[in-house]
């Protein structure tokens, strides 16, 4: 081995490729110290250790150092980007040293989470260049502020502090944010602030912004919400009804959140509560004037006063509209009287009658029209079990079928009446406790029975009457007791007992025959059958005159007891 004591140059280069291997000395790629040797045509040339110098331009070491300083003897550092194998020149880059120690700190203050500083010094697609001390980082658009920005020339080459968000040293990526900082800035001055804060303070502020919930007030550099429902104790339908903005407001701070630094502010707190001995200002049953300042779909809300409202329910509003919007009753502003039914303090509650001020409409009707007073209305509805008769004062009775018409079944005589038809009836009940008014117009009727008794008094079930045939009927007769009895019906099938008898077309109008009352309906009206009277008078014929089983036809007892009719 060649002896070490006086090396030469060549004996040191070859030393390093010996113990590093290869014609670089494994330089190549990394940032290693130099010493300056020359200094000529704007160049520096620098000496690394390898078999030839390199050179890196003046310019390189002006950008980061002002004036570059150098003189023959100063040490550098510089990146070994390459040697060529045929001289053993190195390429030299004090750039990229110095970008390669920024990626070292910058890595270090990542993992430690740290503040960087860098000047914002270009627009790129998306956002803007950033350079950290040699190391170039893309800042979003979407990262600058806390608010958008629209002109960002006054924050340009600015040194000022960013957050890393990510980096990737292989790619050469570095992504940072500036508003993470402000953010960051922000919270440590909200907290200073808000210690400074405390729940039932009063204190002023600017109006900042003002939305469809609420508005934003600055207490000095922290936020707080005045929310609509705290701005006045009367109804407010939006906050620029009360504040606009730049207004400076008197407000209560009314609560803080110290976890998500969130803070109430009320100004109706610093006013006198009107719900205080509301209970003792309007009692239960006291008639009240308001106006209606909302309608909803169960009901509308009427203020009282400034401060109080009430709710009259839609089961409040109207005697005799069921069902019905609110809207189709009452309309907002309109002034109505309306009457206290609940008073709830606590829950800062008045619940209110609209119909309660008017007079109950089926007490009034049962006033004016007393049971037996006949009335006119026109038919509202027709349903199967009878009419519905509108009557004075919105209110509607009802005529059921069976006392429509006498002699005919109840269908029968609902068939004879049309919605929208004018008709008279009488009067028969009043329950204003349920709301029902019951109607008769049979009993309008010429012949119809008197009140608590049957036909004319005389006639019971049994009994066997002259009737006249007032009208012939496809389903019947309606006749006549005498010439001013009550009236009837004899149905079809008790015309006769067999069937030619039960034809109706065999009777003409005035013609007289005797038939049996059967019985009456619920208006005491009586029924009448020639076919029960003629079963009637066989089984007397039978009972007298013998019967069948004797040897004696039907025929023959008729006959027996024909002659003994005759001869008596």
């Amino acid at each position: 081995m060649a002896s070490t004591a006086n090396p030469t140059r060549d004996d040191f280069a070859a030393m390093l490729d010996e113990q590093l291997g290869g014609a670089d000395g494994g330089f190549e790629g990394r940032v290693v110290k130099g010493t300056v040797t020359a200094i000529e045509n704007g160049m520096a040339v620098v000496d690394v250790g390898l078999k030839s110098e390199g050179r890196v331009s003046l310019k390189e070491f002006s950008r980061g150092d002002d004036d570059h300083g150098l003189t023959v003897g100063s040490e550098v550092e510089v990146f070994v980007d390459r040697v060529e194998n045929a001289d053993g020149e190195a390429m030299l880059s004090r750039d990229r040293a110095r970008r390669e120690a920024a990626w070292d700190k910058l890595e270090s203050e990542f993992g430690e989470g740290k503040r960087v500083e860098g000047r914002i010094f270009g627009r790129v697609k998306g956002g803007f260049t950033v350079d950290l001390d040699g190391a170039v980082a893309f800042l979003p658009g979407s990262q600058v502020d806390i608010r958008p920005v629209r002109d960002v020339t006054p924050l340009m080459e600015m040194p000022q502090p960013f957050q890393i968000l990510k980096m990737d040293r292989r790619r050469g990526n570095i992504v940072v944010s500036r508003r993470a900082v402000l953010e960051e800035t922000r919270a440590e001055q909200r907290s200073e602030l808000i210690e400074g804060l405390a729940e039932g303070q009063v204190t002023e502020g600017v109006v900042k912004n003002i939305t469809d919930y609420g508005a934003f007030v600055d207490l000095g550099g922290i936020d707080g919400l005045l929310h609509v429902t705290d701005m006045s104790y009367k109804r407010v339908n939006h906050p620029s009804e009360v504040i606009e903005i730049g207004q400076t407001v008197k407000v209560q701070i009314i609560r803080i959140n110290a976890d998500t630094q969130r803070i109430s502010l009320g100004m109706k707190q610093l006013e006198s509560d009107p719900w205080e001995g509301v209970a003792a200002k309007y009692p239960i049953g006291m008639k009240v004037s308001g106006n209606v300042t909302n309608i909803t779909e169960y009901g509308a809300f009427v203020e009282l006063e400034a401060g109080i409202e009430g709710l009259v329910h839609v089961s409040e509003m109207s005697w005799t509209k069921k069902n019905v919007h609110p809207g189709k009753i009452v309309s907002t502003s309109q002034e109505v009287e309306v009457v206290v039914l609940e008073v709830d303090s606590e829950k800062r509650r008045i619940s209110l009658g609209l119909k309660q001020a008017q007079r109950n409409p089926w007490e009034e009707f049962a006033e004016t029209h007393p049971v037996g007073s006949t009335v006119s209305g026109e038919v509202k509805n027709a349903t199967e079990f009878g009419l519905f008769i509108g009557l004075p004062g919105d209110v509607d009775g009802m005529v059921h079928m069976s006392d429509i018409a006498w002699g005919i079944s109840g269908e029968d005589a609902l068939a004879l009446h049309r919605k929208g038809e004018e008709v008279n009836a009488v009067v028969l009940d009043v329950d204003v406790e349920k709301e029902r008014i019951s109607l008769g117009m049979k009993q309008l009727e010429k012949g119809a029975p008197a009140e608590g008794g049957s036909t004319s008094g005389a006639h019971k079930r049994g009994d066997v009457v002259t009737v006249t045939v007032l009208e012939v009927r496809d389903g019947g007769l309606e006749v006549q007791v005498g010439d001013d009895g009550a009236t009837g019906f004899i149905k079809r099938s008790d015309l006769g007992r067999d069937r030619d008898e039960q034809r109706p077309d065999r009777f003409q109008t005035g013609q007289k025959v005797d038939a049996m009352v059967t019985g009456f309906d619920r208006s005491k009206k009586p029924n009448f059958s020639i076919k029960a009277r003629q079963i009637s008078e066989e089984k007397e014929a039978v009972a007298q005159f013998g019967s069948s089983d004797s040897g004696a036809s039907l025929g023959d007892i008729l006959g027996a007891a024909l002659k003994k009719g005759e001869g008596e």
